[in-house]
This record gives C-alpha cells, sequence and structure tokens, in this order.
C-alpha cells in the first residue's frame, strides 16, 4: 500500500505559477500510474492530468493542455504538476492519486492541497 503526501499549494494572483510535489512513501513507486485531481469549491472531483509509469506518457484535460505539466522523479517517489499562467477557474483543491492496475479507479489518494488563484 502506497501513501501519498502533497504539498505546494498556496495563494497565488491569475497569471502566476505554483509548482505542485506528492510524495510516495515505499520502494515500489515504479508499480503506479499517477494522477492529479481537483475539485473546486461547491463541484465535484475532476481529473486533470496522468502519467504512466516510466513518466513517458501524459494525458491532459483540455483546460490545462498547455499550461500545465506533470512529471515524475521515480527516484524520488515524487510526482509534480506545474502549473503556469494560472486562472481563478483553477482554484480548487487538488489530490494526487496512485493505482498498480492499467486501467480503473485509482486506488490511493492524498489529503490535498489548496490552491488559491485571485483574479
Amino acid at each position: 500500500q502506497v501513501q501519498l503526501v502533497e504539498s505546494g499549494g498556496g495563494s497565488v494572483q491569475a497569471g502566476g505559477s505554483l509548482r505542485l510535489s506528492c510524495a510516495a512513501s515505499g520502494p515500489t513507486f515504479i508499480r503506479y500510474r499517477m494522477a492529479w485531481y481537483r475539485q473546486p469549491p461547491g463541484k465535484e472531483r475532476e481529473f486533470v492530468a496522468r502519467i504512466t509509469r516510466g513518466g513517458v506518457i501524459t494525458y491532459y484535460t483540455d483546460s490545462v493542455k498547455g499550461r500545465f505539466t506533470i512529471s515524475r522523479d521515480n527516484a524520488k517517489n515524487t510526482v509534480y504538476l506545474q502549473m503556469n499562467s494560472l486562472k481563478a477557474e483553477d482554484t480548487a483543491v487538488y489530490y494526487c492519486a496512485a493505482r498498480d492496475s492499467d486501467d480503473g479507479p485509482y486506488d490511493y489518494w492524498g489529503q490535498g492541497t489548496q490552491v488559491t488563484v485571485s483574479s
């Protein structure tokens, strides 16, 4: 079982940048496909980005394409979300998630980190 801890959230003005980190416990981080989700205020949680085990293939929701970059460092058991050109609508609690299957739901979730973008 993997445990996930997010960090790097905060408050920023529109147009600014933040980098989120998600540190995973355990020696088998490379087993897991990783993703970032977010939950805006008053809305349901939504997918943001995902990355394969080796970090070669990434996928993004349309609203963040060209602005956000997901990456991972398997030597550090960490996945990142670099967020540039932030908009007020990016305000949300951001969660990282992991699964060891090739498909299906994510099994493991962090506690979330708040990102607030002021316009």
